[in-house]
């Protein structure tokens, strides 16, 4: 059967064994918004657990807007204009608006890329800059949250008068679901708040999970500390199989949030009856799976339905190769992945080491081979992973490993779907 696996900006087609596939996981059909900026206008109106936004506005001597970085295929461009026409029409002039990406500890948005993100209308005419995470003196400290997460954010949003946070709600391999709280921790919390909240303390938790928010400590650290930290807004929206809005929430930080989650579940869960051999995924294409760092979550998406010792099989363009030189430089330390998730548990810290111990999560479990055209076979062998030349050649060698029997499931999305194991249920006896 011919598969169409999310990657880069164009997608790949793959060749896979008819009788050995078992499905192909993906979102449930939901009707499409027939009028999306309509229903993006009617949300700011008439919010979730809150005042409208533009009477929330009056009065407010200036305001601050957080929005994803390139790494979220966010319509930041509609989202924007809507906004910010509320708040103008509220009577806050365009000087006193900053925009403000929410980089966490990835690069910064500049340039080319900015404007495709934003529109190059909003890119020229509004004041747009980067969080930094790594300039402490650019923070502000809040104290410290209740399982001793040291809080420091990013000062221009902590002292705006007006806090609003933007984002797109999808499934979260740490924090459950993305969005809401999330462009406050991580999105601009410095290096000493992230360090803290990644430590294995949370990560390790087993509720630490993709789709799971009910005893998540990341999700519930970051959720006290965005309240701390104050949020007057959220617009959230949640995307169909093509990245076209399928729904807008917007309100209340967590009222909002919640209500675009149970909204996310229903359409992004596909399951499988019993685990598989093999799984086949990808990181969801550009521009998630630009990075090995970033494409960490798609082996993340395989792990509920693949079986113990079976292989995932992931395809990532990584067009812009491993990731941050501190990431880097894990590879370089580290022999082998044991020696750093041993490490991992005494004092040692480098930034983006949670990844790391995210890969080692689901190395513990699953065999993983990489089919890149962004890195040479030589560089991805020596990412704890193994290379291959292609999907096909994977498949075929975990086929002879685990015999004409086994079974595969495919993940064309990746981490934008929630891939459970939900046995069919027994038929009664009939005697």
């Amino acid at each position: 059967m011919r598969v169409h696996l999310e990657y880069g900006r164009t997608g790949l087609d793959v060749e896979l064994p008819d009788r050995s596939v078992v499905r192909a996981l993906c979102y449930q059909s939901v009707p499409s918004l027939t009028d999306p900026q309509a229903a993006l206008l009617a949300v700011l109106r008439q919010p979730t657990g809150s005042l409208p936004l533009a009477r929330l506005a009056a009065g407010r001597r200036n305001a601050c807007i957080l929005i994803c970085d390139v790494t979220r295929p966010v319509p930041n461009a509609m989202m924007l204009r809507a906004i910010l026409q509320s708040l103008e029409a509220a009577g806050l002039a365009r000087e006193h608006i900053l925009i403000l990406i929410a980089t966490g500890l990835h690069r910064p948005n500049e340039g080319d890329e900015l404007a495709e993100m934003v529109g190059p209308w909003i890119a020229e005419n509004y004041r747009i800059e980067n969080h930094r995470g790594q300039r402490l003196q650019e923070h502000t400290h809040l104290g410290t949250s209740p399982r001793g997460v040291p809080i420091w954010l990013d000062s221009r949003y902590v002292q705006a008068d007006l806090k609003i946070a933007t984002g797109l709600i999808e499934p979260h391999f740490m924090a459950g679901f993305s969005g809401g709280r999330k462009l406050i921790c991580p999105g601009i919390a410095a290096l000493e708040t992230i360090k803290a909240w990644h430590s294995p303390a949370f990560l390790e938790h087993p509720r630490a999970d993709s789709g799971i928010l009910d005893g998540n400590p990341v999700h519930e650290e970051n959720t006290w500390i965005a309240r701390r930290a104050g949020c007057d807004f959220i617009v959230n929206a949640v995307l169909d199989a093509q990245r076209r809005p399928l729904k807008f929430v917007a309100g209340d930080l967590e009222q909002a949030f919640l209500e675009g989650c149970k909204f996310v579940r229903r359409i992004v869960v596909d399951t499988v009856s019993e685990p598989v051999d093999i799984v086949v995924t990808s990181s969801a294409g550009y521009p998630l799976d630009t990075t090995f760092y970033q494409a960490v979550k798609g082996l993340g998406a395989a792990l509920p339905i693949v079986k113990r010792g079976g292989t995932i099989i992931l395809a990532a363009s990584l067009s812009e190769g491993i990731g941050s030189p501190q990431f880097c430089s894990l590879f370089e330390q580290h022999a082998t992945l044991n020696e750093f998730l041993q490490r991992i548990q005494g004092d040692y810290f480098v930034m983006d080491q949670w990844q790391l111990e995210k890969l080692g999560q689901v190395c513990r479990k699953a065999k993983v081979r990489v089919v890149s055209d962004g890195l040479s076979p030589a560089t991805i062998d020596g990412l704890f992973v193994r290379s291959a030349p292609s999907v096909e050649a994977a498949v075929a060698d975990a086929l002879r490993e685990y015999g004409p029997e086994a079974r595969i499931a495919v993940i064309p999305k990746g981490p934008y779907v929630l891939a459970q194991v939900a046995p069919i249920p027994a038929v009664p006896d009939a005697t």
